[in-house]
């Protein structure tokens, strides 16, 4: 009797539930899911120009390239400069937020220009040039 008592305990002891370690784990995922911040690149590789008094800005941007071939991209898409108003307008109906301009070094200024005054008429409050340090 004292044998068969003593092989259950035996059993119980052994055993190890997993399931609150379980639940702890896909809370911290969900957790980790839920306050990750996703940045929207603009799917081309642009080679920005150098500048001393660079800032880092917020995570929450338009962000907009143009390439060396005079291409306007957001979000992997050739918009164009005629695109440009559009496309941030609609977007700033969502959110206020910044328009980040990441121009190549061999684009001619008066493109530049161009897309920022189509980003301003869009209604942009801030228009930034991405470069590197």
């Amino acid at each position: 009797m004292r044998s068969s008592l003593q092989q259950r305990l035996e059993q119980q002891q052994q055993h190890i539930d997993l399931s609150p370690l379980l639940d702890v784990v896909f809370i911290l995922l969900i957790f980790f899911i839920v306050t990750t911040v996703f940045v929207k690149e603009t799917g081309v590789e642009v080679d920005k120009p150098q500048a001393i008094s660079t800032q880092k800005l917020e995570r929450n941007v338009i962000m907009l390239a143009i390439t060396n071939a005079g291409e306007v991209i957001y979000d992997g898409n050739n918009i164009g400069v005629a695109g440009v108003r559009n496309t941030v307008g609609q977007l700033l109906v969502q959110r206020q937020q910044p328009v980040v301009i990441q121009a190549d070094k061999q684009v001619p200024t008066e493109l530049l220009v161009q897309v920022l005054d189509e980003s301003k008429l869009a209604g942009a409050a801030t228009v930034n040039i991405a470069t590197i340090r």
